[in-house]
C-alpha cells in the first residue's frame, strides 16, 4: 500500500496504464493514504448490466472508507465547482471521459478535434488548480497496441492520447502502473 510522504495539498497526480493494469486499485490505495474526506468523481455513465455490475464492485471497494462519490460523465470541471470540501479527490477515469465528450459531440453532429480537447484538458487541470486539494487522475494509455482499424477508433485514440498528454504534462507526478507496479515517470509519488 503506498504511504504519504509529503503534504497533500494542491497536488495533481497523473496515473496511467492499460486496462486491468491494477491502476484504479493503485490511485485508490494512493487517495486511502493521505488524511481528510476524499471524493471520487466517476465519469462512467450506466449502459447495460455487465456496466453496473461494475460500477457496483467499485462502489463496494470504496464502501465504509469514507468516500463521498459524485458521478459525472461529462462536465467535470462544474461537478468539482460543485463539490464540497474535500482535501483527496480521485477522478476515475479520463479514458471515459474522453468517450463521453465524443459520443455526446457526434450526437449533435459535431466533433472535437484533438486541440478541443486538449483545451478541455487544460480548463480541467486550472479548475483542480483553484480546489488546493490532491486531485488523482487515472486513465489508460491506448497508443501501445496495433493501430485501429476505423477512422472512428483512431479518433478516439488520438483524442485520449492528447488528453493524456496534456493532463500528464500539466501534473505534479505521473506514475505508469504496469502489472499491478507502479513505475514513477515524474515527481515523487510513493511507491
Amino acid at each position: 500500500m503506498p504511504k504519504s510522504k509529503t503534504n497533500a495539498a494542491n497536488r495533481l497526480i497523473f496515473i496511467s496504464g492499460g486496462c486491468r493494469s491494477g491502476k484504479s486499485a493503485y490511485a485508490q490505495e494512493l487517495a486511502e493514504s493521505f488524511p481528510g474526506c476524499r471524493a471520487y468523481l466517476a465519469t462512467c455513465p450506466q449502459i447495460d448490466d455487465e456496466m453496473e455490475g461494475r460500477i457496483k464492485l467499485h462502489q463496494q471497494q470504496r464502501a465504509g472508507k469514507g468516500w463521498k462519490t459524485i458521478e459525472a460523465p461529462l462536465d467535470l470541471s462544474a461537478a468539482i465547482d460543485r463539490l464540497g470540501d474535500f482535501d483527496v479527490l480521485l477522478i476515475d477515469c479520463l479514458t471515459l471521459w474522453i468517450n463521453n465528450l465524443l459520443y455526446e459531440a457526434e450526437k449533435k453532429g459535431d466533433s472535437l478535434s484533438e486541440q478541443q480537447i486538449s483545451d478541455c484538458c487544460t480548463e480541467l487541470v486550472n479548475v483542480c488548480r483553484q480546489r488546493g486539494q490532491t486531485i488523482i487522475f487515472v486513465t489508460n494509455e491506448l497508443g501501445m497496441g496495433l493501430v485501429p482499424a476505423d477512422a472512428i477508433s483512431r479518433h478516439y485514440r488520438d483524442c485520449l492520447g492528447r488528453c493524456n498528454q496534456t493532463i500528464a504534462k500539466l501534473a505534479d507526478e505521473a506514475v505508469f502502473v504496469v502489472s499491478g507496479i507502479p513505475l514513477v515517470m515524474k515527481g515523487t509519488v510513493p511507491k
